[in-house]
């Protein structure tokens, strides 16, 4: 697990430990330094190819984050690795890798273009496995926004709240949302029946974003008035969402907008 320190990377190693022989990567916090499955790692100056020759992994699942071009650098040298090996790579991508497109929900399929950086890593991450994989060995894992308990954006939204700040919204935004409690389910079961190709993860319904967020408001219920700041980035809606149809998981792994926001209520 690359990156098994960061919110995402963490609720992974948590759920597949207890199954699975698993190792984590951390760069700094002395709350990891004493376990002996997390392994210090820095991505700007250690080298990811030696750490799996050292740890020999059967699934690589890479949340890494940190400077673009290193991240770019370590997946190259898992490719080569997953190649020498056979081993399989379970990327953790974005709905990012559609922002350049607006008028429609993406599918599986549907051709990537990104207009963001982050969008662009991650396509250019994405055609890098697809390129140079054959398909069962690699799982590429598209994601919208994730919330749930402890996530930070509900942390951050909690704060502005308690502060009186503004809460951004995007009133002309279609998207869909999950937590990282059915991520990683959704990812423990992909692992384990050997699933390989492009799951889109994001909840089966769509919602406007100022509407999500407003729902969340009244769930936290801090008894606060918030202050919203519409932000308009288009004249009409606009769509960021990533529906499944060609790898859609069983019906006990789907989630719905609603329980997103209900997954809140644990959070107070």
């Amino acid at each position: 697990m690359l990156g098994a320190s960061g919110f995402l990377g963490n609720a992974l190693y948590k759920e597949l430990y207890r199954y699975y022989n698993t190792y984590g990567t951390y760069h700094s916090g002395k709350i990891y330094s004493d376990n002996k499955h997390y392994l210090k790692f820095d991505l700007v100056n250690d080298d990811v190819y030696e750490l799996l020759r050292q740890v020999q992994p059967s699934v690589i699942i890479s949340a890494l984050r940190g400077p673009f071009t290193d991240q770019l650098e370590a997946h190259e040298l898992m490719v080569g690795y997953a190649q020498e090996t056979g081993c399989r790579i379970i990327f953790l991508s974005s709905a990012n890798v559609f922002d350049a497109f607006s008028n429609y929900p993406s599918y599986e399929n549907d051709k990537t273009l990104s207009q963001s950086i982050y969008g662009k890593l991650k396509i250019r991450v994405e055609t890098l496995l697809m390129r140079h994989l054959p398909e069962e060995q690699y799982a590429i894992v598209r994601l919208p926004m994730v919330f749930g308990v402890g996530s930070p954006r509900i942390q951050a939204l909690k704060n502005e709240l308690l502060l009186g700040d503004a809460i951004e919204v995007f009133p002309h935004l279609v998207m869909n949302t999950t937590t990282d409690a059915k991520l990683r389910q959704q990812i423990h079961y992909i692992i384990n029946r050997k699933l390989s190709g492009i799951f889109h993860l994001g909840s089966t319904d769509l919602i406007h974003h100022k509407e999500f967020i407003h729902e969340l408001v009244i769930m936290l219920d801090l008894n606060r008035k918030p202050i919203y700041k519409n932000v308009f980035t288009s004249n009409t809606d606009r769509y960021l969402a990533v529906l499944p149809r060609d790898n859609r998981l069983p019906k006990h792994l789907q989630i719905t907008n609603e329980t997103v926001v209900e997954s809140s209520k644990k959070y107070i």
